[in-house]
């Protein structure tokens, strides 16, 4: 890992393109999963999904470089969030 990285992991990408990937791909995860929530968790979920899918991307050493491809890394990322958020949330309390 001897390249600088841009933010969040992803080369080249500034933060006006993070909150643009990170919206589409936190409605994109909200569709799939059927999780309803607002533009601002979008934003939100779709970001974190885009670090998680780059470290999946990087232990399967896939290169995410371009538009396309940190898109698609943060959707998978961010369906990975989301599922794990709804069966957290179903677990019967104590």
């Amino acid at each position: 890992m001897g390249t600088a990285q841009g933010i969040l992991g992803h080369p080249g990408t500034g933060l006006f393109m993070m909150l643009i990937i990170g919206g589409l791909a936190g409605w994109i995860a909200g569709k799939i999963t059927d999780f309803r929530h607002g533009i601002l968790t979008n934003i939100l979920i779709g970001m974190a999904g885009a670090f998680i899918g780059a470290k999946i991307a990087e232990v399967l050493e896939i290169p995410v470089i371009g538009f396309v491809r940190v898109l698609v890394s943060a959707i998978v990322g961010a369906i990975i969030i989301l599922f794990i958020w709804q069966r957290v949330r179903q677990r019967p309390s104590l």
